[in-house]
């Protein structure tokens, strides 16, 4: 089930993870004493892409989708780290009330609601489930092709809290990343959590003050190993003013292209690389792998066809795009049953509690694998990405998925640190 890397036995990467290996007690202490300084997110899930020559993060999801994808022997690590997160937030909780996203039609996603939901009721808190949806008036019951139900209830707010009729929570928790905007209904919750920050939310969130935020956490961390940070870190670069309907900002995103990839020239010159670069130019706030176009040349972003402006204009809940960040594209080396594959890494709290592959048989190792075609191998990682076994070879599964666990609190830390600096006044100040 753990796939067989062709480059597995050469170059960089295996560098990387013996020197992971070797300093896995000095990385957790610093990684405790960052913990220390900084709160984790409530949950966050990271892409990974695993180049042979480089392993970094190209996405940090905090408002993760795919509980239903992480296999079953997992749930006891999700389940103590929400302990830790509920005690850390909000120590008192009993009723938490969960509002995912608006559909009623995936049956993957509320999957996921549903596997979220036990993780908390295992954690010993009370969970119901309150959705946005005008159309529920009256609790409503889904049937779910693992034969589980789930009951989706009208949201009711009275002065400053949020709960349902006979439900009154002590917190918040959003499975909803905000991207049509803040609902009036969920502003101004003063007496209760709101879990994540209502500002982690894409209205106004960006990814690449995330990546900014990550420039430095990766730098002061190779710094403390001796290594390149380049080797987990992609560069990236922004465009502020785009309309691809009216191809305003032309002129800046090609100009961004091409900076982009005569860095990433340079470091493969230096570093022996023979693969062509790339990079990936999507939407700055968003999900869904909408708004992404793969470009290896600047001339490929000037005069794009309609067909082209009409996919990078538009991502979810029919959002314009206006601002766009062009990202080092990482290659990936990895298979799985003939697919593309790129691992993604689930958080609780500061803690790893799992992961799976993303495997896309359409795509190529240089494109978005968040796309149609796609689907999800949740027993690809057998054994944790948190206990590595130095006894064995740097490529062995528990070693390079502690690799990939190492890189993802990394991008987790980012997160925090960004949300700590994007936070609203009145936040910093409660």
């Amino acid at each position: 089930m753990v796939p067989h890397l062709t480059t597995a036995l050469t170059g960089p990467l295996l560098e990387l993870e013996r020197c992971f290996l070797d300093n896995a007690t000095s990385i957790e202490a610093w990684l405790r004493q960052q913990w220390l300084d900084h709160m984790p997110p409530f949950y966050g899930s990271v892409d990974l892409r695993n180049a042979g020559f480089k392993l970094a993060p190209v996405d940090m999801n905090l408002f993760p989708g795919g509980f239903n994808n992480l296999h079953e022997s997992f749930l006891p690590l999700c389940v103590q780290a929400a302990q830790s997160a509920v005690e850390r937030i909000c120590p008192d909780a009993s009723k938490v009330l969960l509002v995912p996203e608006n559909h009623t039609r995936n049956q993957f996603y509320l999957m996921n609601v549903a596997r979220l939901a036990n993780i908390l009721g295992h954690a010993g808190l009370k969970v119901r489930i309150g959705s946005l949806l005008p159309d529920i008036t009256e609790p409503t019951t889904l049937d779910l092709p693992d034969g589980q139900k789930l009951t989706l209830e009208p949201l009711v707010r009275k002065g400053d809290r949020l709960g349902l009729k006979d439900f009154d929570p002590c917190a918040v928790l959003l499975n909803n990343d905000l991207s049509a905007g803040v609902p009036t209904i969920l502003k101004d919750l003063d007496s209760q959590w709101v879990i994540p920050p209502l500002h982690a939310g894409w209205t106004t969130r960006r990814k690449s003050i995330h990546f900014a935020a990550y420039d430095r956490v990766a730098e002061s961390f190779a710094k403390m190993l001796k290594i390149d940070p380049w080797l987990i870190n992609p560069y990236f670069g922004r465009c502020g003013k785009i309309d691809f309907h009216e191809r305003v900002g032309e002129e800046c995103l090609a100009a961004q292209v091409d900076a982009t990839l005569t860095k990433i020239r340079a470091k493969y010159a230096e570093y022996g690389v023979e693969d062509q670069p790339f990079v990936i130019v999507k939407a700055d706030a968003g999900t869904y792998g909408m708004g992404v176009m793969t470009v290896r040349d600047a001339s490929e972003v000037t005069g794009l066809n309609r067909k082209q402006r009409n996919k990078m204009s538009v991502i979810k809940e029919g959002m314009q795009v206006s601002e766009v960040i062009i990202q080092e594209g990482v290659h990936t080396v990895e298979q799985v049953n003939g697919g593309v594959a790129e691992p993604v890494v689930y958080m609780l709290d500061k803690y790893v509690v799992g992961g799976f592959y993303r495997v896309n048989t359409e795509r190529g190792i240089d494109e978005n694998l968040n796309a149609p075609g796609m689907r999800f191998e949740p027993l690809a990682f057998e054994t944790c990405c948190n206990t590595p076994d130095c006894a064995q070879a740097p490529d062995a599964a528990p070693n390079r998925f502690y690799a990939y666990g190492v890189v993802a609190r990394l991008a987790l830390l980012a997160a925090s640190v960004e949300l700590e600096e994007t936070a609203p006044a009145e936040l910093e100040l409660a």
